[in-house]
């Protein structure tokens, strides 16, 4: 069955072509130096670096992750003892009477295993040997499953890579969340002062009779809403709080953060890059890949079962029907056989195992095309909302002082009877929400650069702490 050729070639601007599985599994050592930076480098907030430490140490996902590793290599281990040599020990011990008028009844009762001495009626028997059965793997068909064995024991590690990579990535921006969180409860607090402020001070004017009680209600009425838009916010503060805490294998309770100039906070640049980067650094990536080259030495294990294989056994020890004979020279015995057999009729079994192999060849060939398409198209998203947020940042903090100068000159209008309170009320509800704006927009900026690092295969390294499998 013929395999089609993978059709997913990145843009040229993206650089390298996609490398052949064999390829990148062959340069293991050189993929070690990547320029892609670590989660420990990129993140400066030292409370996020505790939560990320305590994500990796105590999250029960990953370490569910690990046990598959580490059951991959097993199996490994596995597939590696089929094609040696199977040498064991044995020992037996029994009793047999046989009829006397058989063949061998009749033989027994008149032969002299010693002079004197015939065989008796109830025959013991003492054996003691070792026994060695080997398959000749002339086909390959078990050393290319024990490759196959280790191309997915490869391939659990990426995906173990590839759910840390998710797992830091899911801290990092729960942490904004919280950060943004603080920031809008901050924004509303404040709100609120201004707003008891200005109610003291209409409720004074009313009593002046500069204005009526439509003006007081209404600041009333804003009052009440930001004063329930707090508790709201608490409750989401809350609630991230305990996802951090469930994301890091613990039991609820505060979280410890840094709230201070939000909108000012910064990460490192993640450059978008080149090829290499992309398709070595993605962990789901590089276990398609290796997926993609277990499902070919699956091929070639299953059409080596049309060929005729080589069995040998040998069987050697002493053998008494007295103990007292076991260990004496006469009583040694080995045999040797060897088995050539070859699959002549009913081979559909044979047949249907060759084209379930080639089915999942084709199928990972698929997956692994999906992967790469999902992983460009995922950075050159990022790559444009990174920009996209950037410019709505700058305009939005444009936006929002250009309302606190609003709101300033709305202050004093009012207080000189120049301006309606409405002018006042409206202009504090719009910087009010442009600063909640101002601050999802920060937000999203934080987590965009999270998710480009994630796109580009950061957040993991290649030192793993299961042992490696030659």
């Amino acid at each position: 069955m013929r395999v089609r050729d993978i059709n997913v070639n990145p843009p040229q601007h993206f650089g390298e072509s996609v490398s052949d599985a064999n390829e990148s599994i062959d340069s293991e050592a050189a993929m070690q130096a990547q320029n892609m930076r670590q989660w420990n480098d990129f993140f400066s907030d030292p409370h996020l670096l505790e939560l990320v430490e305590a994500a990796l140490m105590h999250n029960q996902e990953l370490q569910i992750i690990n046990q598959e590793v580490l059951i991959a290599q097993n199996e490994v281990m596995a597939k590696k003892g089929e094609y040696l040599p199977s040498l064991g020990l044995s020992g037996e011990a029994g009793i047999e009477k046989v009829g006397e008028f058989t063949h061998q009844g009749a033989t027994d009762s008149t032969t002299e295993y010693e002079p004197g001495k015939f065989v008796p009626k109830k025959l013991h028997n003492y054996a003691i040997g070792l026994h060695l059965s080997w398959e000749v793997d002339v086909w390959k068909r078990m050393r290319n499953a024990k490759k196959a064995a280790v191309m997915r024991f490869l391939a659990s590690k990426d995906g173990r890579n590839f759910v840390q990579t998710k797992l830091i990535a899911e801290v990092a921006s729960s942490y904004y969340e919280l950060l943004a969180l603080d920031a809008k409860l901050d924004i509303v607090s404040r709100n609120i002062e201004i707003f008891e402020e200005a109610l003291d001070l209409v409720r004074a004017q009313k009593d002046a009779a500069r204005v009526t009680s439509i003006a007081v209600k209404r600041f009333e009425a804003e009052l009440y809403k930001n004063q329930s838009r707090r508790f709201d916010l608490q409750q989401k503060i809350f609630q991230v709080e305990n996802r951090i805490n469930l994301l890091a294998g613990r039991f609820p309770q505060t979280i410890s953060r840094q709230t201070e100039d939000f909108i000012n906070t910064q990460l490192d640049v993640v450059k978008e890059g080149i090829p290499s980067d992309l398709l070595r650094n993605r962990p789901d990536i590089s276990q398609a890949e290796r997926e993609l080259a277990a499902a070919k030495l699956d091929v070639k294990s299953a059409r080596a079962q049309f060929f005729p294989s080589l069995s040998i056994e040998a069987h050697s020890g002493f053998e008494s029907f007295r103990a007292s004979h076991l260990l004496k020279p006469e009583s040694v015995f080995y045999n040797v056989m060897g088995n050539l057999t070859a699959p002549l009729l009913n081979r559909k079994g044979i047949k249907a195992a060759y084209a379930n192999a080639n089915a999942k060849q084709m199928q990972s060939i698929l997956h692994y095309e999906q992967k790469i398409l999902n992983g460009f198209t995922e950075v050159v998203n990022q790559l444009r909302n990174i920009d996209n947020l950037q410019n709505s940042l700058l305009l939005k903090k444009k936006q929002v002082d250009s309302l606190q100068e609003a709101v300033d000159a709305s202050v004093i209008l009012f207080n000189a009877a120049r301006a309606d309170y409405v002018e006042v009320l409206l202009t504090q509800r719009e910087m009010r929400d442009a600063q909640l704006e101002l601050v999802e927009v920060k937000e999203r900026q934080l987590v965009s650069y999270v998710t480009l690092y994630q796109a580009l295969g950061g957040g993991w390294t290649k030192n793993s702490p299961a042992k490696p499998v030659k």
